[in-house]
Parts: structure tokens; C-alpha cells; sequence
């Protein structure tokens, strides 16, 4: 490690005292911490800071700093000689390190349940149109036997022995930082500072159940594969008397066998024989709403997109609907009747030889249908 200056790592003067002394070991341990910080040089910096507040923060260390500079700290072969106890920087490491000074009255604080995913599969149809659906989730519920609490009726729980009701237990160990004070959750009683003797014989001690639930959910008209719903409260239950978590419904909408979606437009491929593409002709075709008749100009071209308006998708959060497309597809015929055969070469003959290169294209033709 490069021998930097205390005072400068850490960003003060030379008579800071302790209070600036921590207010800017706190700001930079945040900084530089490697699992915050993703540099190359975060660990680097961070022994930095550590090893600077680690003499700085100690009125012994600090004097034969200020006096004899790194080597009145440092032992044979550069060792730092002496050791610093973190555990009054707990409530600055809890989130970066995974343990911290939590009070047990924190801990028992009211927490909002987990949230909760369902997965619904629709018709292509009924994404268009809406449907009602019942759903069936399984979820943790308040044991009515125990209330709760996890303890048979007419017991009570008792304080945890291993941790004597604080719910936390201090190990001291040695770090690359110094020596470190950590604070875990107690593993007896899983920070309840408080064990269960006779465990509910419904619960087994959880003081929650599990149970099949059925709903009724109103999908609404217009939702589409990735839409997601929200249902308030019909999550995981709350913790410590806090609110329930939230059921989140994801929307899966299966394929459809002619029609396709595009935002607000179903789009169709339809097929016409050459005779009605050049002469025209009124066809019928699918649609969401059931059978509908379209008609097709004279001369229309393959790729040709016309529009059927007002039938496509109900626009999710607002009024009308989209429109459905129809991609003109010209079928050739491969196998002829003689007098198919005869009637097509007269027209051969009467048309001519000459041929033009295209100028527009189906994605043209697409584009400029929805209006892209």
C-alpha cells in the first residue's frame, strides 16, 4: 500500500477532531466500500480509509503519527501495529456489511408482506374483449388457532435464552480492516428475542398457515401478453401487525390461429385468387366480432394492406378501438384445367411480355397502414 498522508485519505485537517474525524470516515467508507463500489481500486481505497481512521481515531496512534509519520504505526515488514474495534461504526456498515446495531424494537416493527405473482393464461379473444376469470392462490394466513403468536393456547412465549430477548448476538473477529464486532440475528429465535416452549399444534409454531384461496378477477378488455394487474392486500401477510403484501397478475395471452396483434391492430394474411385481385370482388373474412364482409378494389396487388376499421383491440385506458388490417396475399394457381390453361394464355397474349421492376413493397404498403 502507497503511503498517503492520514489527514489527506481522509480529507481533513491536521486538528480535526474526533467528531470530523468520524463524520468523514462514515461519508468514505460508504463511498469505497468493494460491495458498493465497483472500481478497481475501491479495496484498495477502502484499507485506506480504514487504516487512516484506524490511527487517526486513537489518541495514542494519532501522537506517534504526528510525530514519527507512518513508521511510528507500522511494525516490522510495514505491518500496521495496532487493532481498532468497529463496532461503534455499526449503524454506518448494517446495509453494506450485513450487520449493524438494530434495535429490537426496529425489528419488531410493523413490515409489509410479500408480494405475491399469478400467472394467467387468456384466449386471444378474450384479451380483446375482457373475461371474468377465478383464480385459485395459495398464501400464508394468520393462524386463527395461536392468533399468531406461534404458542399452543394458554402459553405464551418466552425469552430467548441464547440472546437474552435482544435478538442479536456480538462475535469479535479479525478482519484485513482491524478487529470487527458483527452483529447477526440470533439463530434461536431468529430475532424475535423470544422462543416458543409449546409450539401451536395447528402452526407448528410458524403462526401462519397456508390456504388455497379462490378470486374472482375481471380482466379487462384490451390487455395483452406483459400486461401486469395489481390486487391490493392479497399478498403474504404483514409482519408484526403490518398491512398485507400485494398479488401481482401477469397477463399471458395465447397465439391466435389467423389474427395477430400489432399495439391496437389485429392484423389478418388473406388469401384472393388472381381473377378476384384483378377484378375485385366483396370476399367475407374473420374477424374478432365474427364474420364480416370486405371488399376488395379492382387491381389490388399483393401486399396490399386494407383496413377494417373499429375492428381491432379496445384501446386499454381510453375509448374506441384499433382496426384490423387485412394483408392481401394473390394466390397462383399451380395446377390448371385445360380450359383454365387456354383462357390464361389468351390473356398472356393480350397483356404481352414487358415487365416493370416494383416500386413499392409490402413493408411500404405496411408502414403507411399503421401509420408508421
Amino acid at each position: 500500500m502507497t503511503d498517503h498522508d492520514y489527514y489527506e485519505i481522509l480529507g481533513v485537517s491536521r486538528n480535526a477532531g474526533q467528531d470530523e474525524l468520524k463524520s468523514a470516515f462514515r461519508g468514505l467508507a460508504r463511498q469505497y466500500h468493494p460491495d458498493v463500489n465497483s472500481a478497481p481500486d475501491a479495496e484498495e481505497r477502502f484499507k485506506e480509509i480504514n487504516e487512516a481512521y484506524a490511527v487517526l481515531s486513537n489518541d495514542q496512534h494519532r501522537s506517534a503519527y504526528d510525530r514519527y509519520g507512518h513508521a511510528g504505526v507500522r511494525g516490522p515488514g510495514g505491518a500496521t501495529d495496532f487493532t481498532v474495534d468497529f463496532s461503534d461504526f455499526a449503524d454506518i456498515f448494517g446495509d453494506l456489511f450485513g450487520f449493524g446495531r438494530t434495535s429490537r424494537r426496529a425489528r419488531n416493527a410493523p413490515r409489509r408482506g410479500a408480494d405475491l405473482q399469478y400467472r394467467v393464461d387468456l384466449q386471444f379473444e378474450e384479451a380483446v374483449f375482457g373475461v371474468e376469470k377465478e383464480i385459485e392462490i395459495t398464501r400464508d394466513e394468520v393462524c386463527e388457532t395461536c392468533r399468531g403468536t406461534g404458542a399452543e393456547p394458554g402459553t405464551s412465549p418466552v425469552r430467548c435464552a441464547t440472546c437474552n430477548g435482544s435478538g442479536e448476538v456480538r462475535q469479535s473477529r479479525q478482519t484485513i480492516f482491524g478487529s470487527m464486532v458483527q452483529v447477526t440475528t440470533c439463530p434461536s429465535c431468529n430475532g424475535r428475542g423470544e422462543t416458543i416452549s409449546t409450539p401451536c399444534h395447528t402452526c407448528k409454531g410458524r403462526g401462519l398457515v397456508r390456504r388455497n384461496r379462490k378470486k374472482e378477477l375481471t380482466i379487462p378488455a384490451g390487455v395483452d401478453s406483459g400486461t401486469q394487474m395489481r390486487l391490493g392486500g392479497e399478498g403474504q401477510p404483514g409482519i408484526n401487525g403490518g398491512p398485507n403484501g400485494n398479488l401481482f397478475i401477469q397477463i399471458y395471452v395465447k397465439s391466435h390461429k389467423f389474427f395477430k396483434r400489432h399495439d391496437h391492430n389485429i392484423l389478418l394474411d388473406l388469401n384472393v385468387n388472381i381473377a378476384q385481385a384483378t377484378l375485385g370482388a366483396e370476399v367475407e373474412v374473420p374477424t374478432v366480432d365474427g364474420p364480416a364482409i370486405l371488399k376488395i378494389p379492382t387491381g389490388t396487388q399483393a401486399g396490399k394492406v386494407l383496413k377494417m376499421r373499429g375492428k381491432g383491440v379496445p384501446r386499454l385506458r381510453s375509448n374506441g378501438r384499433g382496426d384490423q388490417l387485412v394483408v392481401v396475399n394473390v394466390e397462383i394457381p399451380t395446377r390448371l384445367t385445360a380450359d383454365q390453361r387456354e383462357l390464361f394464355e389468351q390473356l398472356a397474349q393480350s397483356l404481352g411480355s414487358e415487365v416493370s421492376p416494383q416500386e413499392r413493397g409490402f413493408l411500404e404498403w405496411l408502414r403507411e397502414a399503421l401509420g408508421s
